[in-house]
C-alpha cells in the first residue's frame, strides 16, 4: 500500500516551506508527479505509521533530505507506545487472606529472641564464617560488620 497522494503533497508542502528555494531546486529537472510517486513507493511502510513521518518531519536535518535519507530519518522515529490493558482489581478476599499471613509472620518475629529474624542473617553467616578461619572478600566482611555493628579489629 502506497502513501496517499494527499499525505506526499502535504509533506512536500511542509519540506519546501522548511527549506525553501533548495527544495524547489531540487526537483525542477524532473517531472514532479514522478517524484511524488517515488516518495510514496519510499513511504508506504509509513501509510499506517504517520507519527514516523511527523516524528521525521520534526527532525529534519539542516540540508535538503532526499528519499532515502528521510526514509531512514523514519525509521529512527520511536516505536509507538503499545496499548495497555487495566490494571486488574485485586480480589478483597484474597487480599485480606494475604495480609493474614503477614500477621502470623510479624507475631513470629516479634515473639522470637532478639536477633533472630531481623533480616541480618546473612551478616551472622558471613561472620561466623569468618571466625572459623576463612578468607573472605574484604568488602563482604565489611558489609556484614556494618550490618551487624561490628568494629573491625
Amino acid at each position: 500500500m502506497s502513501l496517499s497522494i494527499a499525505a506526499i503533497d502535504r509533506l512536500f508542502e511542509r519540506l519546501e516551506l522548511s527549506y525553501g528555494g533548495e527544495w524547489v531546486r531540487k526537483w525542477e529537472k524532473s517531472p514532479i508527479e514522478d517524484v511524488k510517486s517515488m516518495w510514496a513507493h519510499e513511504l508506504s511502510h509509513y501509510a499506517n505509521n504517520l507519527q514516523a513521518i511527523a516524528w521525521a518531519l520534526e527532525n529534519l536535518p539542516e540540508r535538503c533530505p532526499n528519499v532515502i535519507e528521510f526514509r531512514n530519518l523514519c525509521r529512527n522515529a520511536p516505536a509507538p507506545e503499545a496499548p495497555r490493558l487495566p490494571e486488574p482489581k485485586a480480589a478483597p478476599a484474597r487480599v485480606a487472606a494475604e495480609l493474614s499471613k503477614l500477621g502470623e509472620i510479624k507475631k513470629k518475629v516479634l515473639s522470637s529472641p532478639a536477633g533472630v529474624g531481623d533480616g541480618r542473617e546473612w551478616a551472622r553467616r558471613i561472620m561466623g564464617r569468618y571466625e572459623a578461619g576463612e578468607k573472605l572478600n574484604i568488602c563482604t566482611l565489611r558489609f556484614a560488620r556494618e550490618a551487624l555493628g561490628v568494629k573491625a579489629a
